[in-house]
């Protein structure tokens, strides 16, 4: 069993920053792939970014060269490090780990980008 708490979501203008972090119960260095998702109101949920132990992390296209992905697996946490915010960048964040077959996700934190 695996339990994510996300959090470091926020109010930000565009142009800010944010940090989000994923708070895994467990030891996440057996954890196949974790990653962020984000959903915007009405629309389906999609990757934002995601990554192996061994890989750097791959990146949805409007994410590239303003997020980066990064774990930490002596803290057993997943961190989103995001620049350069834009209002369509809105929506509930989730964390996701893929494990020994079986997905988890956390509860979500809502980042807003609005002036």
């Amino acid at each position: 069993q695996l339990q994510l708490v996300e959090s470091g979501g926020g109010l930000v203008q565009p142009g800010g920053s944010l940090r989000l972090s994923c708070a895994a119960s467990g030891n996440i260095f057996s954890v196949d792939r974790m990653g962020w998702y984000r959903q915007a109101p009405g629309k389906q949920r999609e990757l934002v970014a995601s990554m192996s132990k061994d890989d750097s992390g791959n990146y949805a296209d409007s994410a590239k060269g303003r997020f980066t992905i990064s774990r930490d697996n002596a803290k057993n946490l997943l961190y989103l490090q995001m620049n350069n915010l834009k209002p369509e960048d809105t929506g509930v964040y989730y964390c996701r780990a893929t494990m020994t077959g079986r997905l988890y996700w956390g509860q979500g934190t809502q980042v807003t980008v609005s002036s």
